[in-house]
């Protein structure tokens, strides 16, 4: 998974390059991934091929969220960005979003529902208006980081991973 990953995590970096729209590469490890920027949209798509298997990856800033079963964007949020990245062993969601709320309700919603949701959360941190829980569930090997931080006067960011392993 961690090399797709890389890969996968490449495309995002020449989505913010201005690179061109389409293209091929050929990774270290001779696996072929084919991308597509769409210019207007922001929109980045990817497909990697190895010997594991496909890996597809898919951000911007219109791409539908859909997070785990018991997960829900916190309520009134903007989405900046929306990630999904598909590997045979598992998938992965980033969200990041903005909020009115302030950065203490964003973990709150998201800590509950990770309990609800079965997840043991491991880390709690609290450090300059910025909040970061995260967590595991051990029955599955899901994953869980949500971090929100509060400007003053601005708008609370925000971001959700949420990780499943679909070889366990």
């Amino acid at each position: 998974m961690a090399t797709g990953a890389a890969a996968l995590a490449l495309t995002a970096v020449l989505a913010g390059c201005g690179s061109e729209t389409t293209g091929e590469f050929t990774t270290e490890d001779g696996e072929t991934a084919e991308y597509t920027i769409d210019k207007d949209s922001g929109e980045t798509s990817m497909t990697l091929e190895g010997p594991d298997g496909t890996a597809t990856l898919r951000s911007g800033a219109d791409v539908p969220v859909s997070l785990p079963k018991g997960f829900s964007l916190f309520p009134g949020s903007k989405v900046l960005s929306n990630t999904v990245v598909n590997q045979p062993d598992g998938q992965g969601t980033m969200v990041m979003f903005e909020t009115k709320a302030p950065a203490d309700k964003v973990v709150a919603h998201y800590r509950d529902q990770a309990k609800a949701a079965g997840f043991d959360i491991q880390l709690e941190m609290n450090t300059n208006g910025t909040m970061m829980i995260g967590g595991e569930r051990k029955a599955d090997g899901s994953s869980l980081s949500v971090t929100a931080s509060s400007g003053e006067g601005s708008a609370t960011t925000g971001q959700i991973i949420i990780g499943t392993d679909k070889s366990g």
